[in-house]
């Protein structure tokens, strides 16, 4: 049998860990994983600000005239203040990433909070906008960061595409979020990053990830799709009828085959 010690430990794991990954992954509490409407999709990048990758990343996006959400950390945010003046000029939203790129559930929770203040006061000091948006490093929440950080909104995801693995190839990472964004029944919020220098992640990453963003976005040109941000997105179903084009769309699942992309026809 357990000992006493051996269910404390078993219980603290799963309050502190396994209670928030249920509430924000499985339940949708506490966290915005995905929108209701199936026609926005809202792009959203970690890790950055990089001093090669992220200047071409915004490019694109002013290319294809894409607003997206960047979650940055707050140490490369003080040394690449100018990217974060871009992004805010370019109509994109800036979110918190950390300070540094630690694990949540292994740092003490007045340490994340200590994080997330100085990476907010960095991000401020440079745009003159506290952000209110924060994505965890790994999407990984303990128990502590959600009553300690009451005053963000957390934000997950509904697309990944592993895009910071060694074998990420270009045209495997494009087929990965053409599949999953048309095919989404909601509204996508997808996982990409500008970025390649953390614990496991190939620092060559991005390159593909661009690519294959290129890709992705030229097929789905013509598609009925909208590109948001994070805050423009539409969460609730009573805010779906709305206009878009000067057409009424809808999330409910007896509309859904009418806002397919092409791809899937």
């Amino acid at each position: 049998m357990l000992d006493l010690s051996t269910y404390i430990i078993i219980t603290f794991v799963l309050l502190y860990v396994i209670l928030p990954l249920v509430l924000t992954r499985l339940i949708g509490v506490g966290a915005i994983c995905k929108g209701a409407d199936p026609q926005e999709v809202s792009f959203t990048f970690d890790d950055g600000p990089d001093p090669v990758y992220t200047p071409l990343l915004l490019d694109l996006m002013s290319k294809h005239r894409v607003k997206a959400t960047f979650f940055v950390l707050g140490e490369k945010a003080e040394q690449h203040p100018e990217l974060i003046l871009r992004m805010q000029q370019d109509g994109h939203l800036i979110g918190i990433h950390n300070y540094t790129h630690k694990m949540n559930i292994l740092t003490p929770p007045w340490v994340v909070r200590r994080e997330l203040e100085r990476s907010a006061n960095a991000i401020e000091a440079i745009t003159g906008e506290r952000p209110h948006y924060y994505r965890p490093p790994w999407g990984i929440l303990s128990l502590a960061d959600l009553l300690l950080a009451k005053h963000y909104k957390f934000a997950l995801w509904s697309v990944m595409g592993f895009d910071w693995r060694r074998n990420s190839a270009e045209n495997n990472l494009k087929d990965t979020l053409l599949r999953q964004i048309t095919s989404a029944s909601a509204g996508s919020v997808v996982l990409l990053h500008d970025c390649g220098n953390t614990w496991g992640a190939d620092p060559d990453a991005p390159k593909y990830m661009l690519l294959a963003l290129e890709s992705v976005l030229n097929e789905l040109k013509n598609s009925k799709l909208h590109y948001v941000r994070l805050d423009e997105m539409t969460l609730t179903l009573s805010e779906v009828h709305v206009v878009h084009d000067d057409h009424e769309v809808s999330a409910f699942p007896d509309s859904r085959n009418e806002h397919k992309s092409p791809l899937l026809n």
